[in-house]
């Protein structure tokens, strides 16, 4: 008897195994169908390739003689906070793509196939972490020309942009419930906007915290996207690792935590 349930068990434990490897290369199989979308459709890459160059531009020579006095004083600042806000704001776009494939059906063709149900879901975001990747380097490749020479050197550059890359991946998630519970992408993309206008702009990505008023102080140091900004600075500029890299790597796998399983549990329910 005691040989028998043994053998249930490993026999399980077996099986378990070997669903959780399946479930990992259909996902990585829906990950490479979405890169192959974006080669197909070049135009979805608009958004991580000049938005960067745009807004670097833009809010350099707008801000930069007006809040350190001439460009180059200017760019230490700037780039890690464009390179924030930019990768982030592209984290909706997994939402909203996310809607318009089950509105158009796609996800019910995917049951008809032999892949695990997370699959889709799972291969989306993955996928996206290659925009991230792009709208990181173009950022940073755009303050080089510009004149930006990070201090604390390429490998804390490099862990700079993984840490970018992470929260933008983390935050991702909530856009992907978003994108399964809204009746629409356009709605996906408005709550999304509403979400985040506010917590990149009323944050310390364009100007210091201490030149802001008073009352609005205690909400951009409170707010996780300066905790991120603050980190990429740190990390950058001066090559150090400080609490806001801690803070903002807690609550990028406290927001995975929270959000992963609800979105999986919605996802399964519509699909």
């Amino acid at each position: 008897m005691r040989t028998t349930t043994t053998a249930m068990r490993s026999g399980a434990g077996l099986k378990n195994h070997t669903s959780f490897r399946q479930s990992v290369r259909h996902s990585l199989m829906m990950a490479y169908r979405g890169l192959l979308k974006i080669k197909r459709t070049p135009e979805q890459l608009f958004d991580v390739t000049l938005q960067p160059i745009i807004f670097t531009l833009m809010f350099t020579y707008i801000f930069g003689g007006a809040i350190s006095g001439d460009v180059q004083s200017y760019l230490p600042i700037i780039i890690p906070g464009i390179l924030v806000q930019t990768v982030i704001t592209t984290s909706i776009v997994t939402g909203v793509q996310l809607r318009e494939d089950m509105d158009k059906g796609v996800f019910d063709r995917f049951k008809s196939l032999p892949i695990a149900r997370i699959a889709p879901l799972a291969g989306a975001l993955l996928a996206d972490t290659v925009r991230y990747t792009i709208a990181t380097v173009l950022t940073f490749t755009m303050g080089y020309i510009m004149g930006y020479r990070p201090e604390g050197g390429l490998e804390h550059v490099a862990i700079a942009a993984l840490l970018v890359i992470f929260c933008s991946w983390a935050i991702s998630w909530i856009f992907a419930f978003f994108g399964v519970i809204a009746r629409t992408a356009s709605s996906v993309q408005g709550i999304s906007m509403l979400v985040l206008f506010p917590l990149t702009f009323l944050s310390n990505s364009f100007v210091p915290t201490d030149t802001m008023p008073n009352w609005l102080q205690w909400f951009v140091k409170m707010n996780p996207i300066s905790h991120i900004v603050t980190a990429v600075r740190d990390l950058a500029n001066a090559g150090t690792m400080g609490w806001d890299l801690v803070i903002s790597l807690i609550g990028a796998a406290a927001i995975v935590a929270v959000f992963a399983p609800i979105t999986v549990r919605a996802y399964m329910r519509r699909t």
